[in-house]
Parts: C-alpha cells; structure tokens; sequence
C-alpha cells in the first residue's frame, strides 16, 4: 500500500476506533495547512515554505491538540518522528497554544511522543479527545511533587514515606514504571493508597486501576480505598457488575479487567487509566494477564512481598528495573529489628508422624491395628506407603488426627486459654481440607461445626458481607480456616496467632507469602476480644518445610510452565504432522478440529488483534495443502496465540490433551507411552463420582473405558468419543472426597518428638528478653523479704550505703544481677542502677536509647514532611549509627556510612540549616 491507502485502510479505521472521525472537520483536519520555513524542507521543493500534516486533532475548543504524521505501510513507522516533531512545533508557534502532541504511525505500530515530558512509545492505540484533553490538563495544572505533602494518617512509618517519595522523585525524573519490594505486614496497600492520594492531590493522576488476582483480595482493597480515601469515587460500589467511566479509583482482578478490554461492544480506551497498581507482582501473573499491560499506555506500580533475591528477571524488567534494585525495598529483617518491631516475630513447631517419616507399613503400623485389617480381610504385607505418598496415593484418618489433635494442644489459644486463636490450615487438595474439616467436627462435637470451616476460591459462601472470610476475619468464631490456596497470599487477618503448614511447599517466594499471613502485629486501636496480645505467632510445620529451605533456600527451580490450550494447541499439530504421513483422512479431521479451535481465538484480545495478519494467511489453500514449511509456521505463530484462552473450562481441557496425547502415541505405536498416558486417563476416569447425577447419565461409558481391553482395540474415532463425552464431567473430580483409586485407612499414627525452633531476624533478642523475664521475677521475690525494695515500692528514699548493698545482693544472686548485664538487657545506657529498679518495681519508666533514638527521628521526619528518598534514607542511617555507637561527632557526618549516599555526606543531602538541626538532635540523643 502507498501511504495514502494506508490512511484510508488502516490509519483512518484506527482513528475511528478511538472516536476519531476524519470526515468530521470539527474533530480531525487532514493535510493541514503548516507555513513558513523548516528544516526539513528541501531546497529545491516548490513546498519549501508550506508543508502539510497528515492529520491534525483538535480539542473541544477547535485548537490543534495532536499531531499524526502517516508513513506508508511498508516503511518504519519511526520514519515520521522528526517530521511530527517539526509540524507540531510550527502548529504551537503559529497558533501560540501549547506544543501538540506527536503520532507517528504506519497504520500497524503507533507511537506517541509527548514532547519535553518523556521519550517517544510505542502504544496500542490512539487515545480519544477526552484522553488527550486529560493529559493536557494534568500537563498544565500539576505541582511539583516534591511540594507535595504525604497524608501521614494513611501511611507514617518512616519507610511508607521513603517507598512514596522514591516513586514521587522517580515521576519528577520522567519515569514510569516502579517496583516497590515490602514484607508481608508492612502496609503495601495502604503505601499505595498514601501515594495516589498525594499524586491526586498534585493533579499528576486522574484515575488509578488497582489490579488484584482474587476476589478477596479486591473485597479487602476496595475497603482499604473506602476507609483512606471515603471521598473518592470508587468503582465497583456494592451490586455493580456493569463497567463505568465517571470513578477516579478502580479495584479490578485481574479476569475482569481483561473481559473489559476485549468488550467490542462497549469499549475501554487504551488510555483510560493514567497509574496501574499491580498487586503481589509476579511471573505469573505476566504470563496469564501479560495482555492487560500491553492494552493500557498508563505508569504502572508493581507490589510484591517477594525478597529482592528471589524476584525474576522478568518481574524488573516489566519495571524498567535493573535486576536487584527495585525502586524501594523494606524487608522483614528491617522490620523485625526496627525498635518497636513493625512485625511479628514466629516460632516453627516441627511435628513429624511415624507414618509421614517412616511410611505406612508392616513395620510401622501398631499390632493392634495389625489385628484389626486381618479380622476385616486385609494383607497387612500388601500395606506399604512412602511418607510423601500421604494425602496423594493413600489416605490415614489417623494421620490427619494426630495433626489435629497436636495443634489443639500446642497452638496459641485465645485469652481464656481454651480456644486456638485464629488459625489457617494450608492443606494439600480440597478432597484434604473437607477431610480436616469433617474431623474437627467429629473430634469437637461441643462446637457444632462453627470451629473450623474449608474456605476455597470457588466456594461463593466464601464471600461479601457476613460470608466466611468476613466471618473468620470480623467474628469470635470460626477460630480455623482451612485453606486450599485462596489464603496463602494477600489476605490480612492481624489476629492470626498460629499456621499450620498440613502440605509440603517448594515455592521459596510462596513459603515467605504463608508465612506473612501470620507477620501483622495488633492494631491498638481495633482490638478483638478474641485476641488481646500477640507478642508472636506459631508455625506447626507437618512437612519438613523449613528443613527443606535451609537445603534449597530458593525452592525448586522454576520453569517456563506452557498454558494449557498452547499445549493442546501443539499436540493437535504435532498430531496433524503424523498423521499426514499415515492417516491422511485422520490429518483431515484434526485439520478442521484445529481451524475451529483458531476460529475460537479471543477476537478482542490486541495479541490476536496484533497477529491478525498471520491469522489471515490460514485460507482453505493453506489448510489443503500442508507442509513442513507450513507445520513450523503454525507451531511459531499460530500456536502462541493459544495463551489468549481463558474463561474456558480448564479440567475438560486437561483431559481433552491427555487423550490426544494418548491418541498421538497410539499413531506413532509408541506402546510404552500409549500404557503410560492411559493409565492417567484410567485414574481420572475411575476418581469420576457416579453419587452425581450428571456423572451416572454416562456411567455406560464408563464401565467401558475402564475395562482393560477397551484401550487395546480403541480406534481413533472410539477415543475421540471419550474425549468429547467425558471432558465435561471432569468438574466433578474435586466433589468426590473419597475416590476410587485412592487407599483409605484409620491407621493409628505416633508423634515423632516435638522440636522447638527460633527463628527470626535476631536470635539473640529471645535469649535477653528471657533473661529480663527472670531478672524481674527474681526482684517480684525479692520484694517480700528485703527491706530496701519495700522501702523503694513505698515511695520512700533511699541513701547510698542501702543502693550499694541492694547491688551487691543481686550481683551475688544466680542470674549475676549486674549494671552492666542491666544496660544491656534494657538497652539503655546511660542509667543508674536505682533507675533500673524502679522501672522493674513499676514505678517509673525507663525509656530505653533506641526507642529514644527512633522516638526523636520520627518526630523530626514528622515535622518535616517534604523530606525526599535520599534525606530520608540519611536519617535513617543516623538512626542506626546512633543506636550501634551511643556517640557521634561532626566529622562523623562527613564521612562513612553517611558517604555511600552522597560522597560529600549531609554537606551534599541537606541545606545548612537543617543539618545544624540534625546535628543538635544527634548532640542531645548521645548527650
């Protein structure tokens, strides 16, 4: 195409997608009209004074608002930049306005260039006029973010503040992607919520898309926005399900927001948003909803509680981050050793059965039990489990009692020490956890089913007001949630004290995901009668899981998992290949499954959108005559498209690969995969309830499949029909909690000795509390007999001669009571000994040197609220400097570790009033 055909074929169509009618002059202007001189005039041009713009688009008030320059097909689209840059120049001087912005497109890339703000991208579409009239208004109206106050009631720790100014400097330095990296319980949410509060404020952002991959956790989001911001517009309000366009904040997951985007009806501009807060930012979520990020041309924020360490290269990349260095990081370790903690410390409980260690056989199943399956029939030699076969290949009632049973006596109970306190119990399968939660009612009938309840993604009672998770999260009862997967991320509960981990784990960056449920520390103000302290929280680790991280400290390596339909996609193919050699009239039927499997291909998604050209090449000429060159063009371009599909049933879709794959060996006489693959169709099939109506309709089919000689002699067409009939049925696996296929038994099983761990950011930390613990035990017996402490809990004076003696006691006492030992352990100084025990006695408190420390940065961090990430990061290594050195001279600031954040120290990070304000506040805090 020349480039005026591209206009009418391809640029005026994508005009118009975006409400933009070149035939309509109060809109688009074409061959505008640009005079006078330019530097891309050609001497010897008769147009070397006038030129004409492709496009011109205007505002509501008839002024040029846009620049497109057009380039033909054929040609790179980057060929026009310059040409875009001068027209919109000459526009903005011609008509004094300000600058236009700049596109340049060949009709399939587009890029957008916003002249003096950031460099040129590509996008995937044009914006609409109220988009671009958007931009122009938060062009001219924004302030200076670093005049911009950060609301300290949504988010006041002084790393909240350091996380937001980071992002504030970056947008200040023309930057648009950032990756915040914060432990679980450190206030990410309400961080975000702070940040685009201050970027509203500022008139940086008009609407902000808050992306989350669970219904929760948009629940708990949506209720963070409406408790921060009540003000704000919010969508969706209660009971909305269709989309609107007059909210400024939008709480979406992730499935949604991507039906809305391929919604031809009612369309969403690529534009619409101008931030993009991605929750719990992984892998995953990019290789599923990659899409979504590709659609919206907005900065984005992406959120993970994933150690620094362990994020993927890719997760830095999507954030224009080098690997290693996100845009601010605050891990548990810092918030564990900051005094006061901002998290909660844990304990690990191991609890190791005979059976889970030693395996379920002749040797460790008691006589007992031994006597019992030979009275019922049973070959006890026949018995033999591994460990890790449990809750997989064999089920024991006994061994899930156990469990049971050792947390109802070893969990932290609530205050009246009778109940577990809140718990969540990380199970296996949902077949486990209805398994665990019929026990609890068996085991504790007194609590009439209300102690423990399964709670699962696709449960709808799960969810909303007064459902399940409201209920465990706002309720005394239900005390356990039993999880399969929807609680291991995200969710917040401050009162849970204890977590069981019931499966095994190998998942570094999902272990530290569980385990962060558990990190919040109470809030004051919102205390639950059901949970009145928490000074740590349990972890009943049943699997080894712990042990298995010290071996392998980053799990199991990761793999580029294949989704599922690209899979099947390629088996179809791979398929169709061989059977070209063998079968053609097989090849033909697997050639019009295939064309009517492309047929269903998202056609709102921009991957297919994007790929249209490939699609178009896939003619009856192309179907007819297949080749090796064509096999590769289907497996390189057509078959990635397959990741598009969601929305579809999943489980039919794993069985329907399983038989093809089983048909594809069949073809190829592979017997030995052929055996394999039909003994995991077999199991599947077999594991199909015939309790289920729906499932008995077929149960004639059935009886056949699982009959051995059916898979000798089954032809092609014979499993097709199994394959068509059967794949809708496999929904139903998960409802049957006691399979065929799988051995049940109520085993009697033993509890391997308890083994108690520490295990947190500073060990030793346990060990001086503890002794605090028994110093003041000591002194509460002391108190009854000696003379000198009665006359000090009295209120009465005492002199020197009496202080002298009452220091000699205690040093000559067990625990070795000295000043020292007693500087250390109340981490405090510079006090005297009588001050130590008054505050022990209650009768004043002693406020120790970090807590004075940290007390006194806040306070100035407080009252300096314009403070960026650099001033911050600086008090924040005089904070710890003072509390490791208990002094500090001027020079001190001038020289290491205040120069590895600027070479010249304070002198280069804060003007010269305030480091005269720092410093006395250092000269005061070491006085």
């Amino acid at each position: 195409m020349n480039e005026s055909e591209t206009r009418v074929q391809l640029i005026d169509k994508r005009l118009l997608n975006a409400d933009w009618n070149v035939s309509d002059l109060t809109q688009v202007i074409s061959e505008y009209t640009i005079r006078g001189s330019s530097i891309l005039s050609d001497a010897s041009s008769p147009y070397k004074t006038t030129q004409f713009s492709d496009y011109i688009l205007l505002g509501r008030d008839g002024k040029p608002l846009a620049v497109v320059e057009a380039k033909r097909s054929s040609k790179d689209a980057e060929l026009g930049r310059e040409q875009a840059k001068q027209y919109a120049q000459r526009i903005a001087d011609e008509s004094d306005i300000p600058l236009p912005f700049c596109f340049y497109t060949n009709g399939a890339d587009i890029f957008f260039w916003d002249i003096g703000n950031h460099p040129p991208r590509k996008i995937h579409a044009f914006p609409t006029r109220e988009d671009l009239e958007r931009l122009r208004h938060i062009q001219t109206y924004q302030i200076p973010l670093s005049h911009q106050l950060i609301d300290t009631d949504i988010a006041g720790r002084d790393y909240q503040i350091g996380a937001i100014r980071s992002v504030m400097e970056g947008i200040e330095k023309k930057r648009r992607n950032f990756l915040l990296v914060m432990a679980t319980g450190t206030g990410k949410t309400r961080t975000t919520i702070a940040l685009v509060d201050a970027l509203m404020k500022a008139g940086v952002v008009k609407r902000t898309l808050f992306l989350v991959d669970r219904i929760a956790l948009r629940e708990q989001a949506i209720d963070a926005f409406k408790e921060h911001l009540p003000n704000e517009p919010l969508f969706p309000k209660f009971g909305e399900k269709s989309f609107v366009k007059d909210r400024r904040i939008y709480v979406s997951t992730y499935p949604s927001m991507l039906n809305i985007i391929r919604d031809e009806v009612q369309s969403l501009s690529s534009h619409f948003f101008d931030l993009i807060v991605v929750d719990e930012s992984h892998r995953s979520i990019y290789n599923t909803y990659g899409e979504i990020f590709e659609y919206f041309d907005a900065m984005r924020l992406g959120l993970t509680a994933t150690p620094t360490n362990i994020i993927d290269h890719n997760t830095f990349e999507l954030f224009d981050c080098e690997d290693g260095l996100p845009t601010f990081a605050f891990s548990y370790e810092e918030a564990l050793i900051h005094e006061p903690p901002y998290l909660c410390d844990f304990q690990v409980m191991k609890i190791k059965t005979t059976f889970q260690d030693e395996g379920i056989n002749k040797r460790t199943i008691t006589l007992e039990d031994q006597k019992r399956l030979m009275l019922e029939g049973k070959e006890v030699e026949e018995i033999d489990f591994e460990g890790s076969d449990i809750e997989k290949r064999v089920i024991n009632k006994g061994t899930n009692k156990l469990i049971i049973q050792t947390f109802m006596d070893e969990s932290i109970k609530d205050s009246d020490g009778v109940l577990p306190a809140k718990t969540i119990f990380f199970c296996m399968t949902k077949a486990h956890a209805r398994r665990m939660e019929k026990l609890f009612n068996e085991l504790y009938p007194e609590y009439m089913g209300e102690l423990a309840k399964v709670m699962v993604s696709d449960d709808s009672r799960v969810y909303g007001k007064g459902g399940l998770l409201d209920q465990f999260k706002n309720r005394n009862m239900p005390r356990v949630a039993i999880s399969v997967g929807m609680l291991d991320t995200g969710v917040d509960v401050r009162e849970l004290s204890n977590l069981v981990f019931a499966k095994p784990i190998y998942s570094y960056t999902r272990f530290w995901q569980m385990i962060g449920r558990g990190t919040r520390l109470l809030e004051p103000s919102n205390m639950k009668p059901w949970c009145l302290e928490k000074g740590h929280f349990l972890i009943m680790d049943c699997w080894d899981n712990f042990e298995y991280f010290k071996l392998n400290p980053k799990g199991k390596e990761l793999t580029n998992s294949i989704p599922l339909p690209v899979k099947l996609c390629e088996i179809r193919i791979n398929k169709i290949e061989e059977a070209l050699k063998r079968d053609p009239n097989m090849a033909k039927k697997e050639i019009e499954k295939l064309k009517a499997e492309c047929g269903n291909l998202p056609l709102g998604s921009i991957v297919i959108k994007d790929a249209k050209g490939e699609l178009n090449k896939l003619t009856d000429e192309f179907w007819s005559s297949l080749d090796e060159q064509k096999i590769y063009f289907l497996h390189s371009k057509i078959e990635p498209l397959f990741k598009t599909m969601v929305g579809v049933d999943f489980k039919a879709m794993r069985f329907e690969k399983d038989m093809l794959e089983a048909s594809l060996s069949k073809l190829k006489d592979d017997q030995k995969a052929y055996t394999k693959q039909t003994q995991k169709i077999v199991k599947q099939i077999e594991e199909l309830p015939l309790t289920i109506n729906i499932v008995a309709n077929h149960q004639e089919v059935i009886k056949e499949v699982l009959k051995p000689n059916f898979w000798v002699s089954a032809t092609d067409e014979q499993l097709d029909g199994v394959s068509e009939e059967l794949s809708p049925l496999m929904q139903y696996r998960e409802l049957s909690t006691n399979r065929e296929g799988e051995t049940h038994l109520n085993l009697k099983d033993r509890l391997a000795p308890k083994e108690m761990v520490e295990f947190g950011a500073d060990n030793e930390s346990v060990s001086i509390s503890k002794y605090k613990e028994m110093v003041e035990e000591k002194i509460a017996q002391l108190l009854e007999e000696n003379e000198i402490l009665q006359k000090l809990k009295n209120g009465q004076e005492v002199n020197s001669d009496e202080v002298e003696v009452l220091a000699n006691l205690l040093k000559d006492e067990s625990l070795n009571i000295t000043i020292d030992l007693l500087r250390r352990v109340y981490q405090n100084r510079e006090a005297p000994f009588l001050k130590f025990i008054r505050h022990i006695l209650g009768l004043e408190v002693l406020k120790n040197f970090p807590d004075t420390v940290n007390d006194s940065i806040d306070q100035f961090i407080a009252e300096h609220t314009t403070l960026t990430s650099k001033q911050l990061e600086f008090l924040n290594l005089l904070r710890k400097f003072l509390i490791n050195n208990g002094a500090i001279k001027k020079k001190d600031l001038v020289s290491m570790p205040f120069t590895t954040i600027d070479s010249k120290g304070i002198l280069g990070i804060f003007p010269p009033k305030e480091i005269n304000q720092i410093f006395e506040l250092a000269k005061e805090l070491v006085a």
